[in-house]
C-alpha cells in the first residue's frame, strides 16, 4: 500500500482539526438555540439581585477549580512514569475534552491524550486515563447511592425493594468482576488490570482519589449555588441528596459531552420537580453548568487542537519540566 505524501497528511490533519473545532462550535450553538426552556429574562433578573455577585463569584470559582483539579489529576497520574508541567497537562486535558465531545461518554479523550505521547506509550496513557475517570465514577456512584437513599427516605420516590435491587445488582456486578478476573480475552484479563494498578505508587492513587473527591464537591456545590442564585432555598441535606442522586443517574446513562446537559437536565427535572423547583430553573441550572464546565473549556481546548502537531509528541527528552 502506497504511503500518503507528507503534504497530503498535513492537509488531512488540518481538515480533522477544523472538523473537530467546527463541529464543537456548531453543536454548542445548536444546543443553545434549540432549547426553548431557557428564559434569559429570568436569568438577567436573578443575576442583578442584591448580593447575587457574591454567589456568581463562587460559581465561577468552583467552575475553575473543577477543571483545574482535573488537570492536577492528570499531571499526578502521568507522574507515575514521567514529569510534565501544569501547562502541558492543561493542554492535553482541554484538547482531549474538545476531541471527545462527539463520542459516547467522552471516549475520544483516550485517543486524543495518547496522541501527545510516543506510540509505544499509548496503552499506558489509555490505562492512566481510565484510572483518572474511574476514580471520579467510583465517587459519583458511592455518593449518588447515599444521596438516593436519603432522598428516597424522605420522599419515597422509589419503592424500597427497587432501591435494594439496584444496590444488590451493583454488588453482584462487583463480585462477578472479581470472580472472573483471571479470564483472558485476547490476552487481557481483569487480573492483569489489577496488577498494573498495583504497580502505580500508592501515593499517586491516594492523591488521585483526593483530587477526584474535591472535584466532585466542586461540581455538586456549584449546582447548589446556582439554585441559590435563582432563589431556590431548600434545606441543604435535601438539596445535596437530590443533586448527588441526579449526578449518579445521569452518569449511568451513555451520552455525548455535547448532550450532557440535556440528559442530566431531564433526570433533574423529575427529581427537583418532587421538591417543587420550577422546571425552567432546573433546565437553566443544568445548562449553565454545561456552559461553564464543558463549553468554556472546549472553547479554550479548540485552540490547543488547532495548534497540535504530532511531531511534537511528548517524550523523555522534551522541553516539558516538572513544576
Amino acid at each position: 500500500m502506497a504511503a500518503i505524501p507528507r503534504k497530503a497528511k498535513q492537509y488531512l490533519v488540518l481538515l480533522a482539526k477544523l472538523l473537530i473545532v467546527g463541529g464543537a462550535f456548531y453543536f454548542i450553538y445548536d444546543r443553545i438555540a434549540q432549547n426553548d426552556n431557557l428564559d434569559w429574562n429570568h436569568f438577567t433578573e436573578a443575576t442583578t439581585r442584591k448580593h447575587s455577585y457574591y454567589i456568581i463569584a463562587i460559581i465561577l470559582a468552583l467552575s475553575f477549580s473543577n477543571r483545574f483539579l482535573e488537570i492536577l489529576k492528570w499531571q499526578n497520574l502521568i507522574g507515575s512514569f514521567q514529569s510534565i508541567s501544569k501547562t502541558e497537562a492543561t493542554k492535553q486535558v482541554l484538547a482531549a475534552l474538545t476531541a471527545g465531545m462527539f463520542t459516547p461518554n467522552g471516549v475520544g479523550e483516550y485517543a486524543a491524550k495518547a496522541l501527545y505521547y510516543k506510540k509505544e506509550q499509548a496503552k499506558n496513557i489509555v490505562f492512566l486515563n481510565l484510572i483518572c475517570n474511574g476514580a471520579q465514577l467510583i465517587i459519583a456512584v458511592v455518593a449518588g447511592l447515599v444521596g438516593l437513599i436519603v432522598f428516597n427516605a424522605i420522599y419515597n420516590v422509589v419503592p424500597t425493594t427497587t432501591l435494594l435491587f439496584i444496590i444488590a445488582a451493583i454488588v453482584v456486578v462487583i463480585c462477578f468482576i472479581f470472580a472472573s478476573r483471571n479470564i483472558k480475552i485476547k490476552g487481557y484479563s481483569i487480573q492483569k488490570f489489577f496488577e498494573n494498578l498495583q504497580a502505580i505508587p500508592k501515593s499517586i492513587h491516594g492523591k488521585n482519589m483526593a483530587l477526584a473527591f474535591c472535584r466532585y464537591l466542586c461540581i455538586v456545590h456549584q449546582h447548589y449555588f446556582i439554585f441559590l442564585l435563582f432563589g431556590v432555598y431548600i434545606p441543604y441535606p435535601i438539596m445535596i441528596s437530590a443533586i448527588t442522586g441526579v449526578y449518579f443517574l445521569g452518569s449511568s446513562l451513555p451520552t455525548f459531552q455535547f448532550l450532557d446537559f440535556a440528559v442530566r437536565g431531564s433526570v433533574a427535572v423529575y427529581f427537583f420537580g418532587i421538591i417543587s423547583v420550577n422546571e425552567w430553573i432546573v433546565v437553566f441550572a443544568a445548562t449553565l453548568q454545561w456552559l461553564l464546565n464543558i463549553v468554556l473549556p472546549v472553547v479554550i481546548g479548540s485552540y490547543y487542537v488547532l495548534r497540535f502537531k504530532a511531531i511534537q509528541a511528548v517524550d523523555d527528552k522534551s522541553t516539558l519540566h516538572q513544576e
